[in-house]
């Protein structure tokens, strides 16, 4: 049994020492170095639990396979990134574009300050979250959106704000006319042949996708196919900051892409002048959030990234248990995808093993 299966199959175990729950239902894994596959490992179940939520008989059950279909949440955030970056180098934008450009509302006030750059960093003063599903209509949610009172003035601290990059897809759906998954589309999705990623996944992805939580204080049941998120979700499940389903596969090409300087097989996504920067700290140095932050992607985040934080490994992860991490200095990439919320966000968090697997991918590189 490889030593990724080994990880992955111990957060299927309950330790009743510290949990009452296993980490996750199912996991499914990679680890890529200079471009050649290194192990891959699927454990557990797509789906474990019913609508109530009950837990489904083991033949009712549908096991995780190499290509289940994952949402992958905040992961999102990475491709909303790059298709901003991509609008820029056709010269439709630059990072210091006003976001008041396309937003009057904000022109009179100090959110006139912010630019795509604060966006794209959370350095906006934009709050982290608001309650959109609990306002009635789409307008009413948007209009919420761009009238979130700043909690910060524009560059002065860092945020992680989910309004923000809901925000940025408002804006370059607005900057376009294009809405934001043909914006998503045309700049990275099909340049590198991701056929498995999109949002609103098709009945075909939805067969294969993982199930995520129990939702019935929305007016939703077992949560399948459809964005967990509930501010997406709310906003048609196309908004900047999440919605996107997609495999360890073709993540593992896109984190290629960032590993390459924007390019995969021929496949250019990015100028190199671009993807370099987007891996590059963009934060003042007097910003410590407890790690440095690129033009989407973190960047040296232990607490998900384990040892390969030291190798200057950048990355994101996803509130539904996925994250991807790709270490340049190694030539790896590292996908982990989880449907730790599945049927409850209460019921585990998934660092350690996150962090082992990093600590994994460091090991198959040949470093200690």
């Amino acid at each position: 049994m490889s030593r990724l299966r080994q990880l992955l199959e111990a957060g299927l175990r309950t330790d009743t020492s510290q949990h009452t729950h296993p980490r996750y239902p199912g996991a499914v894994a990679l680890v890529m170095r200079n471009g050649e596959l290194i192990e891959k490992a699927a454990v557990g179940d797509a789906v474990r639990y019913g609508p109530g939520p009950e837990l489904l008989s083991p033949d009712e059950r549908e096991a995780m396979t190499p290509d289940t279909v994952f949402d992958i949440a905040s992961l999102s955030k990475l491709f909303t990134a790059a298709t901003t970056l991509a609008l820029s180098d056709e010269g439709l934008l630059t990072l210091d574009t006003p976001a008041a450009s396309q937003f009057p509302e904000w022109a009179d006030d100090i959110r006139g300050e912010i630019t795509v750059r604060h966006l794209l960093t959370h350095t906006s003063g934009l709050p982290a979250v608001r309650r959109l599903w609990e306002i009635p209509t789409q307008a009413q949610r948007v209009a919420a959106v761009l009238q979130a009172p700043l909690t910060h003035t524009p560059g002065s601290h860092f945020e992680y704000s989910c309004v923000g990059y809901i925000a940025l897809g408002l804006f370059l759906e607005r900057l376009t006319g294009s809405r934001l998954p043909r914006l998503v589309e045309h700049a990275v999705l099909t340049p590198l042949g991701l056929a498995d990623t999109s949002y609103r996944p098709h009945r075909g992805l939805v067969a294969r996708t993982a199930a995520t939580e129990y939702q019935p204080y929305v007016g939703r049941g077992m949560v399948r196919g459809e964005v967990h998120d509930e501010n997406n979700w709310a906003l048609g499940g196309t908004a900047g900051n999440a919605g996107l389903f997609s495999t360890a596969h073709d993540l593992a090409r896109f984190g290629e892409m960032l590993r390459l300087g924007g390019e995969v097989d021929g496949a250019r996504v990015l100028d190199p002048d671009t993807a370099r920067a987007m891996i590059t700290d963009q934060l003042p140095s007097r910003l410590k959030p407890g790690y440095r932050h690129g033009l989407g992607p973190r960047i040296g985040d232990r607490s998900f990234m384990g040892s390969l934080a030291a190798h200057g490994a950048i990355g994101h992860t996803g509130f539904t248990g996925t994250s991807l991490v790709v270490t340049p200095s190694l030539g790896t990439v590292t996908i982990l995808l989880t449907n730790r919320v599945h049927p409850s966000r209460e019921w585990s968090e998934i660092s350690t093993i996150r962090q082992q697997v990093a600590d994994l991918t460091l090991t198959e590189a040949g470093r200690t």
